[in-house]
């Protein structure tokens, strides 16, 4: 089989997919989780939502299927090691409840033949099927956009690289409340786990 070398190979629509990650309210709304329980700000997070807009545009036109990851993070579902890490900084609220606003997607929805996979952990193939559907694609290369850059993109985008899909990530479509980790994540991209590209480079991939 032959290795896709370059960013225009791996990105070539008939071997890609794209993965949306958490984009919801509770992330990336004023007045969610993230601005009113964590304390941090949302707006890098609410900045990514064009260019996602531009990206799923691009990939519904393509052809490029489309998986969205979301999350809930009740306390019945979550790990004992992400309650441990919650009591410790006195936090009693539910991020992303079922049924509540903060767990709304925010800016842009899946459409009615995408994929959505519910996560109950930071990344998108621990305790669910997303592995199986990827599968299912036969696509090789996942472009990544989303929220967290740090936390869930990072760790669904590590744990891909460890199944052997090629990692694509424009840098202006992945957002993080603390952008000092949102540098170092896409430096440690590109370092080793995929390529760092800018929303434009896919979209020219994907229009070809």
């Amino acid at each position: 089989m032959t290795l896709p070398l370059t960013l225009s190979e791996k990105l070539a629509p008939r071997s890609s997919a794209l993965v949306v990650v958490d984009m919801q309210n509770d992330f990336c709304a004023p007045g969610g989780y993230v601005d009113r329980v964590m304390g941090k700000d949302v707006s890098a997070a609410a900045a990514v939502a064009a260019a996602i807009d531009r990206l799923l545009a691009a990939a519904r036109a393509a052809a490029v299927p489309v998986v969205w990851l979301r999350a809930d993070y009740s306390r019945a579902r979550i790990p004992d090691s992400m309650k441990v890490k919650l009591a410790a900084r006195g936090i009693s609220a539910t991020c992303c409840a079922p049924g509540t606003w903060g767990a709304d997607w925010f800016a842009a929805a899946p459409a009615g033949d995408e994929a959505v996979v519910t996560k109950h952990t930071y990344s998108g193939f621990s305790g669910t099927d997303l592995e199986r559907r990827l599968a299912a694609l036969g696509r090789r290369t996942l472009v990544f956009s989303g929220v967290q850059t740090q936390v869930c993109v990072e760790s669904t985008l590590r744990d891909a690289h460890s199944l052997g899909y090629f990692c694509v990530v424009p840098e202006d479509a992945v957002g993080s409340h603390t952008p000092a980790l949102h540098r170092a994540t896409l430096d440690n991209v590109r370092f080793l786990f995929g390529d760092v590209c800018a929303a434009a480079d896919v979209l020219a991939a994907w229009r070809a």
